[in-house]
């Protein structure tokens, strides 16, 4: 296979990755749980996916990119997602970053973006200006933006849930 061929293989994956990554966090909405959806990918293989908690645990941290390290870590036996690639429906929150900056995962795909979630009622910018001092050149990983037309689709279900709890 040409290595142009490869790289096509590589974003269609990542596309269907994506797709599953958002239809995770579309389904959490509909099952009481926040509107964001995770999977870990290691060697082309779906090692966990996940989605968000924080309400349905009471648990601040329980976002659906560090539900989904913590599997993946427990399914692949290890703290440390070096060779991984995070596929997340939406931009991590800064604490999600971090989580995956520490976990070593090689590479972060998102497709919804902060400006998307401040739109649902998600605004972390506060906490996004924090990181922006250090370009993100410098940064241990690499974080990709994978622009999907149902990128928002998780959070207009939530918008649309009238017994939604707002946080």
């Amino acid at each position: 296979m040409t290595a142009q061929a490869e790289e096509t293989n590589l974003h269609e994956r990542e596309r269907a990755w994506m797709d599953e990554a958002i239809n995770v966090a579309t389904t959490s909405v509909r099952n009481g749980g926040g509107p964001f959806g995770a999977l870990v990918v290691k060697d082309g293989e779906v090692v966990a996916r996940a989605n968000n908690q924080v309400t349905a645990n009471l648990d601040p941290t329980a976002h659906a990119e560090v539900n989904a390290m913590r599997a993946a870590c427990k399914e692949l036996g290890t703290f440390s997602l070096e060779g991984c690639v995070l596929i997340t429906s939406c931009e991590p929150c800064p604490m999600c970053l971090s989580s995956a900056l520490w976990a070593r995962v090689d590479r972060i795909v998102f497709a919804a973006d902060r400006d998307d979630a401040a739109v649902a009622g998600f605004d972390d910018r506060k906490f996004y200006d924090l990181f922006e001092k250090r370009p993100q050149s410098m940064w241990p990983a690499q974080v990709e933006h994978l622009d999907l037309p149902n990128r928002t689709a998780p959070f207009d279900a939530w918008l649309a849930k009238t017994d939604r709890i707002d946080y």
